[in-house]
C-alpha cells in the first residue's frame, strides 16, 4: 500500500492525476464521434495544425486556446477549400496541410524568444502544470463537455447518417465546424498532458477500443470515457514508478487497452472470429469425409 500511495503524497502528482483524468475524459468522449465519423486523419491534422496558433498566441500575449482554435478551424477550412478546388484526394490534402502548418509552428517556435520551454507544447508537461494552466485546461474541458452533452443527439446522427440529418432539417454545416472547433479545443486541453504530437492518440484510441467492445453508442461513450480516464491515471503512476515519459506512458497504456480489445473483445475480437471459423472448418472437413 505504501508503494501504491507514495505518489499521492506529492502535490504535483495529485494535480497531474486530476488534470489528466479530466482531459482524458473529454478526449475519450470526443473520440467516439471521431471514430464514427472516420476522422482519425482529420484529428491528426487539427492537433498538429494548432501548433503555430499556440506560438502566435504566446508571442502576442493571448490565451493559447484562442490561437489554437483559430488555426485548428482554419486548417480544416483550408483542407475543404483545396479539396473542392483541386483533383487531389482528401487524405493527401490533409497530409499536406497538417505537415505545412506543423512545420510553420516549428519555425515560429525557433524564432520566438521565450522564458518558458515551448517544447512542452510538443511533448506535454503535466507534472509541472501551473495553477493558471489548470484553470485554462479545466475551463476548456468543461466547455467541450457541455457542448457535447447539449448537441449529443444531433452530433450522433450527424456522424452516423449526415444525409438523414440534413433531410430532417439539421444544419450539418454548423455541426461540422462545431465538431472541428471542439477538436481544436480538445487538442489545446491535451497540450499539458501528452503534447501536440501524441494528443491524436487520446482523440482516437479510446473510441476505437470501445468500438470493438460494443455496438451501442451509449455503452461506447461510457467505455471510451472509462478507458481514457483509467489509462491517463495509470500512465501517471507508471511514469512515476519508472521515471519515464508521462505522455509516452499514457499513450502506451491506451495502446495496450486497444490491443487487448482487439484480441479478446467478446463479439469483434480476433480470437472470437477464429473460434467462429474453426467449427465451420471442422464441419466442412467432416462433410467432405
Amino acid at each position: 500500500m505504501d508503494f501504491l500511495l507514495e505518489p499521492l503524497r506529492h502535490s504535483f502528482m495529485v494535480r497531474a492525476l486530476m488534470v489528466s483524468a479530466l482531459v482524458g475524459g473529454v478526449c475519450g468522449l470526443l473520440s467516439c464521434y471521431m471514430t464514427l465519423k472516420g476522422w482519425a486523419l482529420m484529428g491528426d491534422a487539427v492537433s498538429h495544425a494548432v501548433l503555430p496558433g499556440v506560438v502566435v498566441a504566446y508571442a502576442l500575449g493571448l490565451p493559447f486556446s484562442l490561437g489554437a482554435f483559430v488555426f485548428g478551424v482554419g486548417s480544416a477550412a483550408v483542407i475543404g477549400f483545396v479539396k473542392q478546388k483541386s483533383r487531389v484526394k482528401e487524405d493527401t490534402v490533409i497530409g499536406l496541410v497538417f505537415t505545412g502548418f506543423f512545420a510553420l509552428g516549428l519555425v515560429l517556435m525557433s524564432k520566438t524568444r521565450s522564458n518558458i520551454d515551448l517544447t512542452h507544447i510538443l511533448f506535454g508537461n503535466v507534472l509541472g502544470i501551473t495553477s493558471a494552466d489548470i484553470f485554462q485546461t479545466s475551463l476548456i474541458s468543461l466547455l467541450v463537455l457541455l457542448l457535447l452533452l447539449i448537441f449529443r443527439s444531433d452530433l450522433m446522427l450527424f456522424c452516423f447518417d449526415p444525409t438523414h440529418a440534413r433531410s430532417i432539417g439539421i444544419n450539418t454545416g454548423i455541426l461540422h465546424y462545431m465538431l472541428l472547433g471542439l477538436l481544436s479545443l480538445a487538442a489545446v486541453a491535451g497540450l499539458q498532458t501528452v503534447g501536440i504530437i501524441l494528443v491524436v492518440a487520446m482523440l482516437v484510441t479510446p473510441g476505437a477500443t470501445a468500438y470493438l467492445l460494443t455496438d451501442r453508442f451509449d455503452q461506447m461513450t461510457l467505455l471510451a470515457l472509462s478507458s481514457s480516464v483509467l489509462s491517463s491515471s495509470m500512465g501517471i503512476f507508471i511514469s512515476y514508478w519508472t521515471d519515464s515519459s508521462t505522455a509516452g506512458c499514457i499513450v502506451l497504456v491506451q495502446t495496450t487497452q486497444f490491443l487487448l480489445s482487439f484480441l479478446f473483445a467478446p463479439r469483434h475480437g480476433l480470437l472470437r472470429h477464429r473460434r467462429a471459423i474453426n467449427p465451420l472448418s471442422n464441419q466442412d472437413k467432416s462433410e467432405a469425409g
